[in-house]
């Protein structure tokens, strides 16, 4: 008889994690697991595939962190489903899932940590505070583990390592996307980076990185996809840097695969990271990558890629090294990078790791 188990995640937005979470719930054996998903937001286009797919989904419809009535919602959702086992997604819903989980009685309850959180501290502090209620806070690097056991005080013992995994033949054999229409001219040589525009991902720091290449190169061109908080600020900068010609903020695209194709090398810019999806991704993709040196990246590298590493918030090391891969002008043939990602990172294998912690959960 299939076991019930409940996914609950603060929202259904196309992120990293949704995208994780969405991969993971639609290959679990349904003969072993009846899937349900809770998310604590409105109903999205991820929501909807989700049911597409067969896969029960809730949305709760909380628009705002203060909706304290979502948990109220969720406990009687969770007393109607019944689970075995609750996994949650994001800091919000880590919170919620745990109180909700506990007062509907579920008995396991596991936490996702996808971040080093480094900005909001008091975020650690009610991590720490409800972790009592978990039996497994599930990291997705072995540098968010640490991060979680040095900084944000968790007992190792409750702390284990499900990397993020992509899908290598969807990147690997993208067809490549016209970016003319974004402004980008044909025969330019495009660097991209790819995430949520905010203080985090340090797309601030590969502006002011890239501004004296982009006015010494023409042909030179950076993309940043991606949507959030920053963007006026990161719009002002290119402007104050007079290379708002050379730099594109489409917001959020479809096609990151077809993008990732079109372009010559990608760049992850971020201050603190967990395991970074866009950089799987543009790996998957066979570019040459750039990477500040940030929780999980580490263990994706090679020995031989370390030269593309640099310290995070370090604008010149940064500079440095993407001068370094623009002026080879070639592309690596991509086969260690997607090696590297075919051995611990692919769709399956992380599924198949999250089937195996609840099994191991339940005795």
């Amino acid at each position: 008889m299939a076991v019930p188990v409940a996914f609950c995640i603060t929202e259904l937005d196309p992120g990293g994690a949704e995208r994780a979470l969405f991969e993971i719930v639609t290959r679990l054996d349904p003969a072993e697991w009846t899937v349900k998903v809770f998310c604590l937001g409105p109903e999205t286009d991820l929501s909807r595939k989700l049911q597409e797919r067969g896969i029960e989904t809730v949305c709760l419809g909380a628009r705002r962190a203060s909706d304290v009535g979502v948990l109220f919602r969720l406990i009687r959702e969770l007393k109607k489903f019944r689970p075995i086992v609750l996994q949650t997604f994001l800091f919000h819903a880590n919170i919620v899932g745990r109180l909700a989980g506990w007062w509907a009685g579920v008995p396991v309850i596991l936490s996702g940590l996808r971040v080093a959180e480094r900005a909001k501290r008091w975020h650690l502090w009610l991590d720490r505070w409800t972790n009592r209620l978990v039996k497994w806070n599930v990291c997705v690097s072995e540098g968010v583990r640490q991060f979680a056991m040095k900084d944000g005080g968790l007992p190792a013992d409750k702390l284990c390592v499900i990397p993020n995994g992509v899908d290598v033949e969807r990147f690997a054999h993208a067809t490549p996307a016209d970016l003319t229409p974004i402004g980008i001219p044909a025969e330019a040589w495009t660097l991209v980076t790819v995430g949520r525009l905010s203080l985090q991902k340090g797309q601030d720091d590969l502006i002011e990185a890239v501004a004296p290449l982009l006015n010494e190169h023409g042909e030179l061109h950076l993309l940043i996809v991606g949507e959030g908080p920053e963007r006026d600020r990161l719009t002002a900068l290119t402007t104050k840097l007079g290379v708002s010609n050379q730099v594109h903020l489409p917001g959020w695209q479809a096609d990151v695969p077809g993008i990732l194709k079109s372009c010559q090398a990608f760049v992850l810019p971020s201050r603190w990271e967990g395991m970074p999806n866009a950089l799987l991704e543009a790996m998957a993709s066979g570019l040459p990558c750039i990477a500040t040196n940030v929780e999980g990246v580490g263990e994706l590298w090679g020995s031989g890629e370390a030269v593309n590493l640099v310290t995070p918030g370090d604008v010149t090391a940064l500079r440095i090294a993407v001068k370094t891969v623009y002026e080879q002008r070639q592309k690596q043939d991509g086969k260690l990078p997607q090696n590297v990602i075919i051995k611990g990172h692919t769709l399956k294998s992380v599924s198949l790791s999250y089937a195996e912690l609840f099994t191991s959960s339940l005795k």
